[in-house]
């Protein structure tokens, strides 16, 4: 086993060819498994008496983080030019109707939109090129 001049391994080579030894990982829980009681009730009393740390351990694995939630809006779309929608999307974002996050995501929605138009517009005049090519022939 030998590395590149660049410190990484050469390709299909593995820098631990025996691999983590087997059942390591269940061993070292089957012997704290039975210890995590005792563990748990001094962080709560560490907790308790103001170690800002084993409380915030105590939090993260008993309580999950909280997410903002933003409350969906029903928006009319104009009909016309894609520009056109994502005009009225920003004005609804200036108004205070949309969250800029949900705008971001709108306009980036119809920035897919036109990448989809955009191959179906190809499509169909490659299309057309070859009816009228089999045409004239």
């Amino acid at each position: 086993m030998r590395k590149k001049h660049d410190g990484q391994w050469k390709k299909g080579q593995s820098g631990n060819p025996a691999g983590r030894p087997s059942g390591q990982i269940m061993e070292l829980r089957a012997k704290l498994a039975s210890h995590v009681p005792e563990i748990v009730e001094v962080l709560a009393a560490q907790a308790k008496s103001g170690d800002v740390a084993a409380a915030r351990l105590i939090l993260e694995r008993v309580s999950p983080a909280f997410k903002p939630v933003e409350r969906t809006e029903s928006l009319t779309l104009p009909d016309g030019s894609l520009t056109d929608k994502g005009h009225a999307i920003l004005e609804a974002v200036a108004d205070g109707l949309l969250a800029p996050s949900q705008g971001a995501a709108l306009v980036g929605a119809l920035g897919q939109l036109a990448r989809v138009a955009e191959v179906d517009e190809l499509a169909a005049r490659v299309a057309a090129l070859e009816e009228a090519q089999h045409a004239k022939s």
